[in-house]
């Protein structure tokens, strides 16, 4: 069975071709610019390639709701050119394909529940840290939805004393994203993350936001695992510090196995960057059923 998958990001559209097994076959990568200039593009990459279904994971806001007149939207995205668009709608009309459709944490979130660190749990969470911060839930094994997706990267924290950082968050400014996400990184420190890595006063107060946000999501949803990804999780030292104060913060309160095998309960992803397509490939499988 083939399968399309489309990975659409702010900067880039993975699109690829691959089976009912994870196994990507083919893929190419597309400037995001305007859908008029995009889009045609993406399609006709998937035309001709007798894909039985596509799944798309998307940047956000986005609609999910299937009642709603404006399912399969973008909605009220900062990427002004993208807001309210038919995303799905446009594919399913051009490649006359049935389309699954979430957000593109969700789809790593899938990825990593099918084929990765979440696989055989029932319930999980994958953090994407880069340029921003998305939380993907799954819960009995499918993707959360209620009123939205998550959008748990804007979880309030507390900043620490010793941090004067005005917070980068154009919403909500000192928000766990405007606090911990690869741009407020280097506008603290006049750097890009890569530049900072020995720099460990860095990496400590990072660990400790992060640590703090995963204590709120422990509590909250009680993941069986937290997988931790992203351009920012590549700083690897970065685990044993939030390993550590997760811990420290939580003080006992939470006793269960998982949270005692605490190296083994906070972990990178297993499918180094392909968790996103590979959780498209599944969003396509899971419309056909």
């Amino acid at each position: 069975m083939m399968l399309g998958a489309l990975e659409a990001g702010g900067t880039k559209m993975v699109c690829a071709i691959g089976d009912d097994g994870g196994n990507i076959i083919e893929r190419v990568s597309i400037e995001t610019k305007t859908p008029e200039d995009t889009m045609p593009q993406i399609i006709d990459f998937f035309k001709g390639k007798n894909i039985e279904a596509l799944g798309v994971g998307s940047f956000g806001p986005i609609d999910l709701n299937r009642e709603s007149p404006t399912y399969g939207y973008i909605t009220s995205t900062p990427k002004l050119a993208w807001r309210n668009y038919d995303i799905c709608g446009e594919l399913g009309r051009a490649l006359n394909v049935p389309v699954g459709f979430d957000t593109d944490v969700n789809a790593s979130a899938l990825g990593e529940g099918g084929y990765g660190a979440l696989q055989g749990l029932t319930s999980g969470i994958y953090i994407t840290i880069g340029t921003g911060i998305g939380v993907g839930i799954l819960s009995e094994g499918k993707a959360l939805h209620n009123m939205l997706h998550p959008e748990a990267g804007h979880v309030l924290i507390r900043q620490r004393k010793d941090d004067d950082f005005v917070g980068n968050c154009p919403y909500h400014g000192t928000c766990f994203e405007g606090l911990a996400a690869g741009p407020a990184l280097a506008k603290r420190y006049n750097a890009p993350a890569v530049e900072l890595a020995e720099r460990s006063e860095v990496w400590e107060l990072e660990a400790d936001y992060i640590a703090q946000a995963l204590m709120n999501y422990i509590l909250v949803v009680s993941p069986q695992r937290i997988v931790l990804g992203g351009g920012v999780m590549k700083q690897e030292q970065l685990f044993p510090m939030i390993r550590t104060k997760v811990t420290e913060y939580l003080n006992g309160y939470i006793d269960t196995k998982e949270i005692n095998d605490v190296d083994n309960y906070i972990v990178p992803p297993m499918l180094g960057d392909d968790q996103g397509i590979i959780g498209c490939l599944e969003l396509a499988k899971n419309e056909l059923k």
